[in-house]
């Protein structure tokens, strides 16, 4: 992941048309056209072999005769020439390219080598960037650069928008056009063979003149890179996607429910939520939702207030918002108190609130209020209908300061056509975001609770270890282990529920027998009632066979089920190995709720975890939730509230509530056992019965193979490294050394105000007064996998208050796992105690165990104690770079 020279590609001084052409409609006329009349004011060069002029510029025959690199180089000849052009580009010093050509991944240059691997082959050495090929190129409307062959110029803007295909890059761009909505870069990625999402995240997110990222995603290639680059991009301004196919993509083997029901798209929505992101279903959406978070403020809760001056339009927005999965805000007694004295006697008290077709200026604005300083109310949904009474454009006027001035969020509906047109900008004017229809309102406003709850999502940092269970890896090492020598995939019911035990997840009695003698033995030893089922390595469902008989209650009935089984065993599967019977205590609880946990391994994003509603049945009712690994207690609430079955576990009628922390603890332990095992690529607990007393697993099925990677190398998102965790015990005081977490947010920020002007200087290489909200995101919320902060903390200065931070350790490595750069800010107080060097060393055995090449610092040239620092630790001599900076490396491998 590296955003290099992108900075060259997107500002560009001088831009090579390669390919241009004077042929009418071609794609060499179309891109020279563009760069020469989109207001571009840098150089540019045509480059064509057969000319000595086109369009009016001096043409050029050859890279060679270029009077200089070009910054940027727009290619569309044949395919068999990029991989050299790119080689010439890269010696003269050109660092950015724009492939515009198609086919280069299906024709061959030498036996078996695609041309677009030989083209990456030769941008390498030069760190020469690539967007495409097949792309329609890119637009730069702040610049005026229309590197693309589209029919249209952007209009300029503040979002930046990424399509992964060409022709719906043309039509949005002629859409966005005739809707006035502007852009910062309009990007069409093609083939995705060099740039991809993932770089572009991260390119943009730091972008000052782009408020927000909206994509256009037809698939996903390297799943951890993405997962990175969009949760840093989503802490600093909003991102929104939407994502074609949304259909089944990929068969899933069957091996388990679990597989069956994870479909492609369940997994790209669990991925977007967990980045932050706001998906959206189309076009439209996406640019409406982009607006809506643009003038979002933070909700203060997901419960809509609705005010209407008619039944009608508060009972359709109502019932946009219930249907939607949204929920109406329940009024505090103050503020009904204060809406019953501006209402008539006529008119019911309860949300939505009808304030009558003859509702003045003095009672919308008195409800309104109310509203909006309701504490139980996130947002207001303000309708109006056209009235003879009441003149919408004053209502409007009237409105305008109530509505800037809120704390909440003010949605509004002005009902009618052109003669609403008024009111809306008024109330868009003064703060508001208003929509033509309620149930437009409504949408955006359950989309924002949507993007409320992904941004919470956002924050959690599952460890990589347990907490609160000790989990018996070493047996299930062995266990799979075994499975795997003896060329099994699927464990033994018995072994994958030992599986389970050895995390903690309570199981059901259960014992093994070969014959149904032995099947009477053991059930009259385990007491009655039980259930007897089949083990058989050939069959993934016993139930598809009859191989599961429930409420045996005696001897003579179990050894009776047990010939019935192996009966229709041979009968329905006659090939299938019949390797015994496992003997079960029957569950005993009447009021429990059957439960489905599992795992499957997705092509993409690696190992998923699902929750539903359990039973035989389980892909007919197909209700589940999806979510990824590592998950921590708040990721496994989520988890569960998506699922219809989250209703149930609330109780109703005579049966309780289920015991909802032991089922969050019980997914907790699933993910850890995810994470821990990589061999594991399906699992499924089913049923899991939940009651009030807790959760217990009746049935349990593992499938295993080879691991192709680390445990936690196969996860979409790295979990928080907690085995890196030290303390040292220091006159008296415990120094926790740790890697940085999200919630040291404000513990990082009173680092900063605690130093001097000095050091303040020094760190930053100026003097600023405060951090930025960008810039507290990118220090305490880093992806573990490209970057690390140690922090040394300390308890509060009285009990009870948060940790203190006492110094911080950054390190940000390249791509290539090459150069990591290193800086260090550490109390202005505790200076010259040798918390500095504690810190930096842990970080150099950091790096240098992550197999990092080198670590470089840049210091002030005056910065003496730095400097010192420094070379106490082996960084070698001082390199300029200008401007007072000195570089220092230091050599980590040998």
């Amino acid at each position: 992941m590296t955003v290099r020279n992108l900075d060259i590609l997107f500002k560009p001084r001088s831009v090579a048309v390669i390919g241009a052409s004077r042929r009418a409609q071609s794609v060499g006329a179309t891109v020279l056209h563009n760069v020469l009349h989109g207001g571009y004011t840098g150089m540019v060069y045509p480059v064509n072999p057969k000319y000595d002029r086109l369009a009016e510029q001096k043409n050029y025959r050859s890279v060679a005769a270029l009077p200089e690199a070009p910054d940027l180089a727009v290619i569309c000849t044949p395919p068999a020439t990029i991989p050299g052009l790119i080689a010439e580009l890269g010696r003269r010093g050109t660092r950015s390219a724009v492939v515009l050509t198609t086919g280069l991944a299906r024709n061959k240059d030498g036996p078996e080598r695609e041309l677009q691997t030989a083209m990456l082959a030769a941008a390498k050495p030069h760190l020469l960037r690539i967007l495409g090929p097949n792309s329609v190129g890119m637009l730069v409307p702040g610049i005026g650069l229309n590197a693309s062959f589209a029919h249209t110029n952007a209009l300029p803007g503040k979002l930046a928008f990424l399509s992964q295909s060409g022709a719906l890059t043309t039509a949005m761009l002629d859409w966005a056009r005739t809707k006035g909505i502007g852009f910062s870069h309009f990007v069409s990625l093609g083939d995705l063979a060099d740039i991809d999402f993932g770089d572009m995240l991260d390119y943009l997110a730091n972008d000052a003149g782009t408020s927000a990222i909206l994509l256009y995603i037809e698939s996903i290639r390297d799943a951890r890179k993405f997962m990175s680059a969009a949760r840093a991009a989503s802490r600093n301004k909003p991102v929104v996607v939407v994502k074609s196919g949304r259909g089944p993509e990929a068969a899933h083997a069957v091996a388990s429910h679990t597989g069956a029901l994870t479909a492609s798209d369940d997994v790209y929505d669990a991925a977007f939520r967990r980045a932050g992101m706001l998906r959206a279903n189309t076009l439209e959406e996406l640019f409406s939702a982009a607006e809506m978070l643009a003038r979002l403020k933070p909700l203060a809760g997901e419960g809509l207030g609705i005010m209407a001056n008619g039944g009608g339009p508060g009972v359709l927005a109502t019932d946009a918002l219930v249907l939607g999965g949204g929920k109406l805000a329940a009024f505090d007694a103050s503020t009904l108190a204060r809406i019953d004295a501006l209402l008539p006697r006529s008119l019911a008290r309860a949300n939505p609130i009808d304030m009558g077709g003859d509702a003045s200026v003095a009672r919308f604005s008195g409800v309104l209020e109310a509203l909006s300083q309701d504490p139980n109310t996130g947002a207001v949904l303000l309708i109006h209908a056209p009235s003879a009474l009441l003149d919408s454009d004053a209502l409007a006027q009237s409105l305008a300061p109530i509505i800037r001035n809120a704390r909440r969020n003010i949605f509004t509906n002005w009902l009618g056509g052109e003669a609403a047109e008024t009111a809306r900008r008024i109330s868009r004017d003064a703060g508001a975001l208003t929509f033509d229809t309620p149930e437009r309102a409504v949408q955006a406003f359950q989309a924002a609770v949507d993007y409320r709850r992904n941004q919470q999502m956002l924050m959690e940092v599952p460890p990589s270890v347990a907490q609160s269970f000790v989990p018996d890896t070493e047996t299930v090492r062995k266990l799979v282990g075994q499975a795997l020598a003896d060329g099994r995939e699927a464990l033994g019911e018995p072994e994958a529920m030992a599986v389970l035990a050895a995390y903690d997840i309570p199981v059901v009695e259960a014992r093994v027998a070969r014959t149904p003698e032995q099947v009477a033995e053991l059930a009259q030893m385990i007491g009655f009632p039980v259930a007897v089922k089949l083990i058989s390595p050939d069959l993934a469902h016993k139930s598809d066979v009859g191989g599961v008989v429930l409420d045996i209650r005696s001897p003579a009935q179990a050894s009776m089920a047990a010939r019935q089984i192996a009966e229709r065993v041979h009968l329905h599967r006659p090939g299938a190995r019949l390797a015994g019977f496992s003997v079960q205590r029957m569950a005993g609880s009447e009021s429990g709720v059957e439960l489905i946990l599992g795992m499957a391994t997705d092509p993409v994003f690696g190992p998923v975890i699902l929750f539903g509603q359990g039973g035989v049945a389980v892909e007919a009712i197909g209700d589940r939730a999806i979510g990824l690994p590592p998950l921590n207690l708040p990721l496994a609430r989520e988890l569960v509230s998506r699922a219809r079955i989250s209703k149930l576990l609330a109780g109703y009628r005579h049966w309780p509530a289920a015991d909802h922390e032991a089922i969050y603890l019980t997914l907790v332990k699933l993910s850890q056992l995810v994470c821990d095992v990589p061999e594991i690529v399906e699992l499924d607990i089913n049923p899991l019965r939940a009651d009030a007393h807790g959760v217990l697993a009746l049935d349990a099925r593992i499938v295993v193979r080879e691991a192709p990677a680390p445990a936690q190398a196969r996860l979409a998102i790295r979990p928080y490294p907690k085995q890196l965790e030290s303390r040292l015990e220091s006159n008296g005081q415990t120094i926790v050394f740790r890697p940085i977490r999200p919630e040291d947010t404000q513990a990082y920020n009173d680092l900063f105000s605690s130093m001097t002007a000095e050091d303040v200087h020094f760190r930053y290489f100026g003097l600023i007064r405060s951090l930025s909200r960008s810039q507290l995101a990118r220090t305490t919320q880093i992806d573990y996998d490209r970057a690390m902060s140690f922090v040394a903390m300390t308890p509060g200065d009285t009990p009870g208050t948060e940790e203190r931070m006492l110094g911080i350790a950054q390190a940000i490595v390249d791509p290539d796992n090459f150069c990591a750069e290193y800086a260090i800010t550490v109390r202005s107080d505790l200076q010259g105690k040798g918390l500095g060097r504690i810190l930096t060393t842990k970080m150099i055995d950091y790096c240098r165990q992550r197999g990092t090449a080198e670590m470089v610092v840049y210091i002030l040239s005056d910065n003496r104690r730095m400097l010192t620092l420094a070379r106490h630790l082996g960084f070698g001599e001082a390199e300029s770079e200008g401007d007072g900076v000195l570089r220092l490396t230091l050599r980590l491998q040998h």
